[in-house]
């Protein structure tokens, strides 16, 4: 989403009036003369990517519209460039005159916007209800590695565990969520966790597991247990099973195509699909 706009006189009302009422605007006061506004500006743009849909960037160019920077100049008491005006319901909320660091701007944006861990969540959740369980994933760890006591990030990110097969981490982010916090969101997802631990015991899965303990040199076995592995969501097992067959045998079968594929089905940046990356990277070079 795009949120950073020119400010004139057509979208003024819009942007400072009822864009405001949604979101922060930070207006900024700039000039292409100013060294200083240039160097700020390349802070604000960064700024928005990172709080996407929680702020929007007004830029006011003083230069092409001197008549409308004079009108709010004015208002706001302006004295120098560059000067950031924070709005918030349509009224300025703070001022942050001459020339800020990147570090004054995000102290400053604190104070009125949600926590960084609130809004990660936040996209987790948009995320989830997308289905881009590995961006939702993404969303929730980092809120979680934030603050790893909010019993909420701790449910958001067991159901999301849930549904990309982590159901040893999903059992452990439950067990840790006090009595208080129990809720009727923490039972449902108690009871998914339980279903899906209790289909990793199925007889069909426990049938196969005993025969390639009888028939422990039978590698179109194991392949056939890895895969009943990661569909029950054993993802570690599964690869740690094929890893053994690709030692014996590099080429046999399908199981170096099931072995990359259970690791791309890891969400991006797990300890796991790293692990066994570099497991076999160990036996290729």
């Amino acid at each position: 989403m795009n949120n950073m706009v020119n400010v004139n006189p057509q979208n003024l009302q819009q942007v400072l009036g009822e864009t405001s009422q949604q979101k922060l605007v930070l207006l900024s006061f700039f000039s292409a003369q100013s060294p200083e506004c240039q160097s700020q500006a390349a802070i604000l743009q960064t700024i928005a990517k990172d709080y996407g849909d929680y702020i929007l960037i007004a830029t006011l160019d003083c230069d092409a519209e001197q008549a409308l920077a004079a009108q709010l100049a004015q208002q706001v008491g302006l004295q120098t460039l560059p000067t950031l005006v924070l709005l918030k319901d349509s009224a300025p909320v703070d001022v942050l005159a001459g020339a800020q660091a990147e570090t004054q701007i995000r102290e400053a944006l604190s104070k009125h916007l949600p926590q960084p861990h609130e809004m990660l969540l936040e996209q987790a959740k948009q995320a989830l209800i997308a289905q881009d369980l590995n961006q939702a994933f993404n969303f929730a760890k980092q809120a979680y590695e934030l603050d790893n006591t909010n019993a909420r990030i701790k449910l958001v990110l067991a159901d999301i565990c849930i549904q990309i097969h982590k159901l040893d981490d999903a059992h452990a982010l439950l067990g840790s969520v006090d009595e208080t916090d129990r809720d009727a969101y923490f039972t449902n997802i108690q009871a998914k966790c339980e279903q899906a631990l209790q289909a990793q015991e199925s007889p069909e899965l426990k049938a196969l597991q005993a025969k390639v303990e009888k028939y422990p040199n039978d590698l179109e076995l194991k392949v056939e247990l890895s895969a009943a592995y990661d569909q029950a969501g054993k993802k570690e097992p599964a690869l740690e099973l094929l890893f053994t067959v690709l030692k014996r045998d590099l080429n046999f079968a399908d199981a170096k195509v099931s072995y990359l594929a259970i690791i791309a089905s890891l969400p991006d940046g797990d300890s796991l699909a790293a692990k066994y990356r570099r497991k076999l990277y160990s036996i290729l070079y």
